[in-house]
């Protein structure tokens, strides 16, 4: 079992981040020579977060999809640093690999495959395309090993439409986000339980990446153990299923993410991987390492 955290790294501190980003009028101002600047800047410090990683027992990282901002706008190559950037991406990908870190991306809820309209799945489609052709610069697996997560986010008054529809948009992506793609469950009762997303499975073999804590908000009619193993019987042979987990903040509505986290969840016998949705990110899981 390996514990990971998500995108940004307290220890290390604000001057160290992977997330230099800027709106979209500041993107149009400044053009891409500023992207490439600010891009630089982020691969090199995935690199130092990797490093910092390994000296600190830590084999599972979830990276910032803002990485690379804005870059459905452009081709990678168009960057003005690009040689040098692919250069770092590669030695991040291969230290990555050298040290056992299994890396990751959750793209944002925009990213919708289950939507009606048209542009809306462009969209997605031309986000998830992204994230595939980075994990391929990092020269990471493609297979959910290094997963792409993402939500169904909608049902559109029709759940069985919707589900029907990501199956079909599915179909349009590369294999470079295919081989990646996972699904999740939701923590409302009126989205996507474990037992739904089955359906999404069964149609395309698309792992499911089980939530513990969007699982006590929609439960499927399934107990905590039985849907993390149908979650984990959708996983590939020889690939160990990556799990998410948080516990509720106090003081704020249930389905909000605690600062840290009281315990290590119960994985009934099992062996997975598990990504620590805390605020306190790195922090929140030092403890349990040490």
């Amino acid at each position: 079992m390996n514990l990971g955290y998500a995108c940004i790294n307290m220890s290390l501190g604000k001057k160290v981040t992977t997330n230099r980003t800027m709106i979209k009028r500041t993107f149009l101002e400044k053009g891409l020579d500023y992207v490439s600047d600010c891009v630089i800047q982020n691969v090199a410090d995935l690199e130092r977060i990797i490093e910092w990683n390994e000296q600190n027992g830590i084999k599972m990282y979830r990276m910032s999809s803002d990485m690379m901002p804005w870059a459905t706008e452009y081709q990678f190559e168009q960057l003005k640093d690009w040689n040098e950037i692919a250069i770092i991406l590669k030695r991040c990908g291969e230290k990555a690999t050298k040290y056992g870190q299994r890396l990751s991306f959750h793209p944002g809820p925009f990213n919708v495959l289950v939507s009606p309209k048209e542009a809306v799945v462009q969209n997605t489609i031309n986000d998830l395309e992204v994230h595939g052709r980075l994990m391929d610069a990092l020269g990471l697996s493609k297979s959910p090993y290094n997963k792409i997560n993402i939500h169904c986010n909608g049902v559109y008054g029709d759940k069985q439409s919707a589900m029907d529809r990501f199956i079909d948009n599915f179909k349009l992506l590369s294999d470079s986000v295919k081989s990646r793609l996972t699904i999740e469950n939701d923590d409302k009762a009126s989205m996507y339980s474990v037992k739904d997303l089955m359906y999404i499975h069964n149609a395309i073999k698309i792992p499911i990446v089980f939530d513990y804590h969007h699982h006590t908000f929609n439960t499927g009619n399934l107990s905590e153990q039985d849907a993390l193993e149908l979650a984990m019987s959708t996983w590939p042979k020889g690939i160990t299923p990556a799990v998410h987990y948080s516990e509720s903040k106090m003081g704020s509505k249930p389905q909000a993410h605690s600062d840290f986290v009281e315990r290590i969840p119960e994985t009934y016998g099992n062996v997975v991987d598990i990504m620590v949705e805390a605020k306190q990110k790195d922090l929140a899981i030092l403890k349990f390492i040490k």
